[in-house]
């Protein structure tokens, strides 16, 4: 393999270590609605492909998922270590966040390139990429009965906004779209993290009766 076939490998790998975080993120806030074991999976699915699949339907294009089984199967691999290694992964909620800020930063780059390869507007492809990054936290809270964190004060979509924008960024100034892609990302996880660290929010919306 050519060193481009292992920078896709080293992605697709990352891609589903993301997914498999997504998957035990949804699966644990499943086993505290005292879900059954299909109820949790369904909720780890949605969570892992969730953004993906609506970034797909509103382009118009088949669902990832469908085209490649592996999404299904890490899930399943996400519940079966969620039953029996549940103490150990409890405690890894930072290890966790780490690989879901990862995933965050790297789904919201594929969907931004995604959106782009298929020829829509700048304003397009990132939104593209922050439907791929935050909907299917969006769709696990709904799901079960939670107000989405999308809608809370805490930042978390504006940092794939941030991603996508400087991904265009790079490329107005002629890197490559891998370079580009892999700053985007970068800029995606350092914020997430300086977010979580530092406690940024945006204000709440207090309207007078």
């Amino acid at each position: 393999m050519n060193w481009l076939d292992y920078i896709a490998e080293f992605r697709n790998i990352i891609d589903l270590l993301g997914t498999l975080a997504f998957a035990i993120s949804g699966i644990r806030l499943a086993s505290q609605k005292q879900m059954d074991w299909f109820g949790a999976y369904i909720i780890g699915l949605v969570t892992a492909i969730g953004g993906g699949t609506v970034r797909d339907l509103l382009l118009g294009v088949t669902p990832f998922w469908m085209m490649q089984e592996s999404y299904v199967i890490v899930t399943g691999v996400a519940l079966f270590l969620t039953v029996v290694l549940q103490q150990k992964i409890f405690k890894l909620g930072q290890t966790l966040f780490l690989f879901d800020t990862i995933g965050l930063g790297l789904f919201t780059m594929v969907g931004v390139m995604k959106t782009e390869d298929l020829g829509f507007p700048i304003w397009v492809c990132i939104a593209m990429g922050t439907i791929t990054g935050s909907v299917g936290g969006v769709l696990r809270d709904v799901l079960i009965n939670e107000v989405p964190l999308l809608f809370r004060k805490d930042i978390y979509a504006l940092t794939s906004v941030a991603g996508g924008s400087v991904y265009f960024l790079g490329k107005y100034l002629q890197f490559s779209s891998f370079e580009t892609s892999l700053v985007g990302a970068v800029v995606i996880i350092v914020l997430r993290l300086l977010v979580v660290k530092f406690h940024w929010q945006l204000p709440v919306l207090k309207i007078n009766q």
